[in-house]
């Protein structure tokens, strides 16, 4: 018997270590993880940096209300302010907190309620982000939604143009991660821009899977060359350590003055410490290069070994989340991998979706595609037989 509400869908492997790109269960069986803790891990597991500053944390303090200065806090706050068009930083501990805090700081500032988002979008799973999310699976079960969200088609321009200066905001992820690793185009990003300037809207960007150096840059939206008013982060912000931020435009300070919007444990300091080394890592320039070519690598791999296959249709992403599309649906593809000892993950019923830490090496990359290549090889006998 379990204590637990059976709220995941959990596979037969219990972890007992990690290090790197690997991870060894309580069989010791080691296996190579391209899952990363759904593109947490971005250092890997068990950063010697990250664990050290996080162990030099825990002998000062460990928690400290928001009412008291932190220095630390304003040094993680600096690094996000630096890499990207922000200029103000709010600390929470999730993904789905930090699109709380941009949807409540967008209605206030513009005094209107309307929330744009996409179908086939995930934004979390609070009440307010659960609306957001533009997929039905989530929504079921729980009564009247949000009544402030219309969801159109992403990457399709002609609807934006009926948009009117009720908008509030617009929110999108610049990659559909949980939708089928889905890219923007450069069209669609650019008319969602200059539709927000047009309706008084502001624009934001759900960067909680592409960023922190997941696309090869700081945040994913800057391959695009747009300026965004919001931008909300977490999961490889403290690798593994619990955290959020959303960062926002100098506009929009005066509207999250004290007492609008709070979170006990946000900034906690050992998960700054934590973003502290994460980021002074990732954000180097000559690690974001390398993260760029793993990804070519990667991609040209997949496309050699599987990208003719008959089940594929296609293989994309944008540097290291990267998406194999199927003809078929891919649970029997992904516990066969698992079994090859290869962790990856489905984003929808026919993607299988590659979130390798940051630091994979290439010869990680190698035996990855290799152990693909031959779960596909089944495929192909099982099409064969029948």
């Amino acid at each position: 018997m379990s204590y637990l509400f059976p709220t995941y869908a959990r596979w037969d492997v219990t972890i007992k270590e990690a290090k790197g790109s690997w991870v060894t269960d309580v069989n010791d069986t080691k296996y190579l993880d391209f899952i990363s803790g759904i593109a947490v891990c971005n250092l890997g597991h068990a950063n010697e940096d990250v664990t050290n500053a996080v162990q030099e944390q825990l002998t000062k303090y460990w928690h400290m209300s928001n009412l008291f200065h932190q220095p630390i806090q304003e040094e993680v706050a600096k690094l996000l302010v630096e890499s990207s068009d922000g200029d103000a930083v709010f600390f929470c501990n999730s993904g789905a907190e930090a699109n709380e805090a941009a949807i409540k700081l967008a209605r206030k500032h513009t005094g209107k309620t309307k929330i744009v988002t996409f179908l086939q979008s995930f934004h979390g799973r609070t009440f307010a982000t659960m609306s957001a999310t533009g997929q039905e699976k989530i929504h079921q079960g729980y009564g009247p939604l949000l009544e402030t969200f219309q969801y159109l088609p992403y990457n399709k321009l002609e609807e934006l143009d009926e948009l009117g200066n009720d908008v509030a905001a617009i929110m999108l992820e610049v990659v559909q991660g949980e939708g089928g690793v889905v890219p923007a185009e450069e069209a669609f990003i650019q008319k969602v821009s200059e539709t927000c300037a047009k309706i008084g809207a502001l624009l934001i960007i759900d960067e909680v899977q592409t960023g922190i150096g997941r696309t090869g840059k700081p945040f994913g939206y800057q391959h695009y060359g747009i300026k965004p008013d919001i931008i909300t982060s977490a999961k490889g912000l403290g690798s593994g350590l619990p955290v959020g931020a959303m960062i926002g435009q100098k506009a929009l300070i005066e509207t999250f003055q004290a007492g609008s919007h709070g979170s006990t444990f946000g900034g906690n300091p050992i998960a700054m410490a934590a973003a502290k080394v994460t980021l002074t890592k990732i954000f180097e320039k000559e690690f974001l290069k390398e993260i760029e070519k793993k990804s070519h690598y990667l991609i040209e791999k997949l496309n050699s070994l599987v990208g003719k296959h008959p089940q594929v249709n296609e293989i994309r992403g944008k540097g290291l989340l990267v998406g194999i599309e199927c003809k078929v649906q891919v649970s029997d593809l992904i516990n066969q991998l698992r079994e090859q000892k290869l962790l990856v993950l489905p984003a929808g019923p026919n993607v299988i979706r590659l979130l390798p830490p940051l630091t994979v090496s290439f010869e990680e990359i190698d035996l990855a595609a290799k152990t693909i290549a031959s779960v596909f090889l089944t495929v192909d006998h099982s099409v064969r037989a029948h």
